[in-house]
């Protein structure tokens, strides 16, 4: 897929009339409404409220997983949709739907909801250190820190290996897992999620808690991905951008716009390391310090509406914005039963590249700066990340049930 360099356009090109903001333009209350139509709309709401402001780097391109290229290359036009429950059908790896996807298709949707969940982000990941803050929005005070360490693992459509795809004795169909432990506070410490996601989409999810407190491994019902995880503003299934069943939500593509995120090369923030060998987190601003500081970038997007199935859920729909180029969901609101806005995430990854030196060339955008804002309790969680893709450091014990035990002990 053929991405067009905005960079490269000149100030004399508009887009909807208005101008591409300028490398190096800062967005504030006195000039957003001249850039309106490159910001969504809830976040141009909240710079002119003076609650953040935006700075503008450059555009640029992120060169695919080799591997993962010539899978999607090999299957192209293999995988087909079941257009009576949205299953994926004939998958073989790499993306699902690499031709143009057209917003007059009927299933656009759900073609990019599948690009979502098949999208290259490694064949395991660490993230360590993995800080979450709790921030009051009205007083600026941070309320509570937990420190875990995230870990996810692919067991089918590896691409380290072209030749070897898949894990072995996967009996249950498993297509990635997810976990975390908590290394601080102390009344947290050693507290575990683990989570499976079968290949299967109509097969649930299967999530396991291990609470310090409790000293005992509880399998999670499926009712309870959407409650708030450890007190957070986050849901279990926003996870990974989303971390639910395809099949779960009616997804209907809205629109194809250009508009800025938070994209960014990760060597070239200027806040300040504490020591040569310090990792450089990074940092965030603005209201509640809840939005990541960093430069965004004028992309090419789709606009994706989720609206659950499930007449109970806590949301009325959920809208995101996913990258055209690398299928990653960078922006969100989320809206409540009664259909006014609740949340906004805001997640700022880096050219892979231009981050620790093992993550260059794995074509998988980093994640380091992330905040789920709930506009509504003006309150915010904010992730800082360590973020090491393929790393040696993940196995596949650690996804086990037993291993929450043995962990836990």
């Amino acid at each position: 897929m053929k991405y067009i360099l905005l960079s490269l356009l000149v100030l004399s090109l508009t887009s909807h009339g208005q101008e591409y903001p300028a490398i190096g333009t800062v967005l504030t209350k006195d000039n957003v409404s001249h850039y309106s139509n490159f910001i969504d709309l809830p976040l141009s709401q909240l710079i002119k409220q003076g609650y953040v402001t935006i700075t503008v780097g450059e555009t640029f391109t992120v060169s695919i997983n080799k591997n993962f290229a010539i899978q999607t290359k090999k299957y192209q036009n293999t995988a087909t949709i079941n257009h009576e429950n949205g299953n994926l059908l004939n998958y073989k790896g790499g993306l699902p739907f690499s031709n143009s996807i057209l917003i007059n298709d009927e299933q656009a949707g759900l073609k990019i909801a599948w690009n979502m969940r098949y999208a290259y982000g490694g064949d395991s990941s660490i993230v360590d250190p993995f800080i979450w803050d709790y921030r009051n929005m009205k007083n600026d005070k941070i309320e509570r820190t937990i420190s875990f360490v995230g870990k996810t693992l692919r067991y089918k459509h590896r691409v380290s290996s072209l030749s070897d795809t898949n894990l072995p004795d996967n009996k249950a169909g498993i297509f990635s897992a997810i976990y975390l432990l908590a290394k601080k506070p102390y009344d947290l410490k050693n507290t575990q999620l683990l989570v499976h996601r079968l290949e299967d989409d109509s097969a649930r999810e299967r999530t396991w808690l291990y609470m310090s407190v409790q000293r005992r491994v509880r399998r999670l019902p499926s009712g309870q991905s959407t409650d708030a995880f450890l007190g957070s503003d986050i849901m279990i299934e926003d996870f990974l951008g989303y971390n639910g069943r395809i099949m779960d939500m009616k997804w209907k593509l809205l629109a194809q716009e250009e508009i800025l995120v938070p994209f960014f090369k990760h060597n070239k923030l200027t806040s300040e390391r504490q020591g040569s060998n310090t990792y450089n987190f990074g940092q965030f601003h603005g209201r509640g310090n809840c939005f990541p500081n960093v430069p965004w970038q004028v992309r090419n997007v789709y606009k994706l509406e989720a609206i659950p199935k499930w007449t109970q859920h806590p949301l009325s729909k959920r809208i995101f914005y996913v990258d055209v180029e690398t299928f990653t969901p960078v922006l969100g609101r989320f809206y409540d039963r009664s259909g006014d806005i609740w949340r906004m995430a805001i997640a700022g990854f880096s050219h892979p590249d231009y981050h620790l030196g093992e993550n260059k060339g794995t074509g998988v955008m980093i994640p380091s700066l992330i905040s789920m804002i709930d506009v509504q309790a003006q309150h915010c969680t904010t992730l800082k990340m360590k973020t090491r893709i393929n790393s040696a450091d993940v196995t596949r014990k650690n996804f086990t049930v037993q291993s929450l035990r043995t962990k836990g002990k």
